[in-house]
């Protein structure tokens, strides 16, 4: 079982800088593929970006250029640097972490953490 929990947000002008982290524990957080996802009130959840265990890297086209996210491995933590932040970029942000094996899957999610881009 793994535990994700998320902090970092907040209320932030437009065009301003926020950075997410979420810290996992009770797994082998370097085997899994640790992603953000993120859900504005009345709409469904998408993807913002997810980062394997290799490093590769998957944005959303609505975040690319904009948004970068890594991993540290040593920490167990996830972040998602958040630059030129626009109103549409406020929802709740969501941590994923997912680790596939021929039939197993694990997948965990995050409390979520809230973010406000407003004047």
């Amino acid at each position: 079982q793994v535990q994700l929990v998320e902090s970092g947000g907040g209320l932030v002008q437009p065009g301003g800088s926020l950075r997410l982290s979420c810290a996992a524990s009770g797994g082998r957080f370097s085997m899994y593929t640790m992603g953000w996802y993120r859900q504005a009130p009345g709409k469904q959840r998408d993807l913002v970006a997810t980062i394997t265990r290799d490093g590769i890297t998957n944005y959303a086209d609505s975040v690319k250029g904009r948004f970068t996210i890594s991993r540290d491995n040593a920490k167990n933590t996830v972040y998602l640097q958040m630059d030129s932040l626009k109103p549409e970029d406020t929802a709740v942000y969501y941590c994923n972490a997912d680790y596939r094996s021929g039939f197993v899957r694990r997948n965990y999610w995050g409390q979520g953490t809230q973010v406000t881009v407003s004047s």
